[in-house]
């Protein structure tokens, strides 16, 4: 037993900005590139903020060299005056404080993507230094700060013309805190187009002058989100001109642009205050459901419907969709710092009554567009009656029990929480995973050579896929695919779902072949975060005096060289099935010692478009998009 007491002093309180450096995954989401590109994302809303005040329109991001990012406002500038209530400047207070801004009171902003005044304070501290640089009143103010605490106070470093106003941040992200600390600059360059997309009448200057990605660029985009719906239809074959409207109830202004294509599926992206909402809400919410009501009514006065159908269901009706909503929210509520989620119910009403109203106007004066995307839900409602047919019969009659599959050697405990499965390559390695394994926690899960792409496969197809039937069955929660979606995270397994594959050419494209499946089938075991790939080991170098040591790659292997000066021998594991059972549950699967990769989905957007694109038929787009982020690609390694 311990001999400390638990007692009122054990409570600590960590003071100012500690909390974030403790527990920075709860205000940036993660410490992965991720979370290192929303630093620069916190500092540009801030500076959208500025815009959408009325006082901003041009914002710059520079990547430097050096491993700093820059963003500067044309803006007001942060009050450089002291604030009564603290005695601090408010760019202190803004740096240093959580929940310190403009955004709060009836003197700040009115609409607001940085809602919860931490974004600036947040930056800080995950940052190894950090400088802002103010242009107010005709003199230029400096303040410096190293982990988000002060080194040198606010003071004039210079004059400009008083006309000049604006802000300028420039911040080094801290190693301590970040996986990796250099930006990725294609997901930035994809977040600040977004942004212009949004905004109209804002320009944002990108520059790169980091070694062999110079780059500078400038965004602005005049026709708004109807250039963004013609963006990600680019290449498809269009039905019509993209349906735009705008209006504002209430003080809530709601923006929305859509159009049909031949393509199948649904491609709807949700935004408040310029945020995209990952998960959608109630604005998203508001469009489909009365966009879908719509449709109904229509398909039934047209006599598309007759008096025995079943209505379209809003996959019906949304099929070949791609739509922007955009909503500007005074007091927006999110689900969380990172904003996932819109939660705002006056929202769900306001986009439904601007749905209802504006969709009926345009389609009572363009009836050839109205039969068109009549077409597709009528079209869509026949495929998805055949394919709920052929999923029952297929899943019925080939449903394998989890414990009695074959392959399948499930782990003892029941309780999903402590539970693990392995997605194993080859027979050989499942036998040694088997017996190396907990068998307690651990589940094995062996596949024989590559599963099938379902980037390119019919839904018959995909069911019928001995590998993928398996899956689903051993997982337990189901699948999601358009239609009949029966997929329940609540009823995983597994708490974690590992792809252990060889480290080799062969290995890396079955693992891409499985998180195609997991994304396109079950994208929540992903963005739930189950999702990981073991890093198995692809050298042992054994010294002829001293410790073996695990080499995972060749840049592991050429650190070992330089550091070791002693005589040794290499040994090379072509595959998971060289390995013994001791060798694979000590690099492998114990998890004291070894390292799991998790799967994130950084840009849901971008992700979908690059998935269709690398696992799709067409080849020159896939070879284009290869060369263009090769060197992204070798950075990432």
């Amino acid at each position: 037993m311990s001999s400390q007491n638990y007692d009122a002093n054990s409570i600590s309180v960590l003071e100012g900005l500690e909390a974030v450096r403790k527990r920075p995954g709860m205000y940036i989401g993660s410490v992965s590139t991720k979370g290192l590109n929303h630093l620069i994302y916190e500092i540009v809303d801030n500076s959208v903020d500025e815009f959408l005040a009325g006082h901003c329109d041009e914002i710059t991001v520079t990547l430097k060299d050096d491993g700093t990012a820059v963003i500067e406002d044309n803006g007001r500038g942060i009050p450089v005056g002291i604030n009564e209530q603290t005695g601090l400047s408010a760019v202190e207070m803004v740096f240093t404080m959580l929940h310190a801004g403009g955004k709060f009171g009836d003197g700040g902003y009115k609409i607001s993507g940085g809602l919860h005044g931490v974004g600036a304070s947040v930056v800080n501290a995950l940052s190894t230094w950090l400088k802002v640089t103010v242009k107010q009143d005709g003199n230029i103010y400096e303040e410096c700060f190293e982990r988000g605490k002060v080194t040198e106070p606010l003071r004039v470093t210079g004059s400009c013309r008083k006309s000049e106003t604006g802000t300028k941040v420039r911040f080094l992200p801290d190693p301590e805190i970040f996986d990796k600390t250099y930006f990725k600059a294609a997901m930035i360059r994809n977040r600040l187009h977004e942004t212009t997309y949004l905004n109209p009448e804002l320009k944002i200057h990108y520059i790169n002058e980091r070694s062999g990605e110079e780059t500078e660029v400038l965004y602005h985009e005049p026709e708004g989100i109807c250039a963004y719906v013609k963006k990600l239809n680019d290449g498809k074959h269009v039905l019509h001109d993209p349906v735009y409207y705008k209006r504002d109830i209430n003080g809530i202004e709601a923006e929305i642009a859509f159009q049909y294509t031949e393509d199948f599926g649904e491609n709807i992206l949700g935004f408040c205050n310029n945020i995209y909402t990952t998960e959608g809400g109630t604005h998203i919410t508001g469009f489909k459901s009365k966009f879908t009501a719509v449709m109904n009514q229509y398909a039934r006065e047209l006599g598309i419907l007759k008096e025995k159908d079943t209505n379209f269901t809003g996959a019906d009706v949304r099929n070949g969709m791609t739509a922007i909503i955009s909503v500007k929210h005074p007091e927006p509520r999110f689900e969380g710092q990172t904003k996932t989620k819109l939660d705002n119910p006056d929202a769900n009403k306001v986009v439904s009554e601007i749905t209802g109203d504006e969709t009926v106007l345009f389609f009572d004066k363009n009836l050839d567009t109205l039969k068109k995307v009549l077409a597709c839900a009528e079209k869509s409602a026949k495929i998805r009656k055949a394919e709920e047919k052929a999923k029952t019969n297929l899943l019925v009659r080939q449903k394998l029990s989890i414990d009695s599959n074959g392959k399948l050697s499930n782990c003892e405990s029941r309780k999903p929480e402590e539970c693990e499965i392995f997605i194993v390559e080859g027979d050989s390695a499942g036998g040694s995973a088997k017996t190396a394994r907990n068998r307690r926690t651990q589940a094995i899960l062996p596949i024989r050579g590559k599963i099938l792409n379902v980037e390119k496969a019919t839904m018959d197809k995909v069911l019928a896929n001995a590998e993928i039937k398996t899956m689903i069955n051993t997982f337990g929660c189901g699948f999601s695919e358009g239609y009949g979606n029966d997929f329940d995270i609540e009823k995983l397994r597994y708490q974690k779902i590992v792809i252990m594959t060889d480290a080799d050419v062969d290995g890396a494209h079955i693992a891409t072949l499985l998180l195609t499946f997991f994304y396109r089938f079950m994208p929540e075991l992903i963005t739930h975060g189950h999702v990981y790939l073991a890093t198995p080991p692809l050298y042992k170098a054994i010294p002829k005096k001293g410790k073996e040591t695990y080499l995972f790659d060749d840049t592991a292997l050429e650190k070992y060289k330089a550091a070791h000066k002693g005589p040794f021998t290499l040994q090379r594991y072509k595959g998971l099935g060289e390995m013994d059972a001791s060798q694979l549950w000590e690099t492998t699967l114990d998890p004291e010692t070894r390292t799991l990769k998790q799967i994130e989905i950084e840009d849901a957007r971008m992700a979908s478009d690059v998935t269709s694109m690398l696992m799709g038929s067409e080849v020159p787009p896939r070879r284009q998009f290869i060369y263009d982020n090769a060197e992204d690609a070798m950075l990432d390694i």
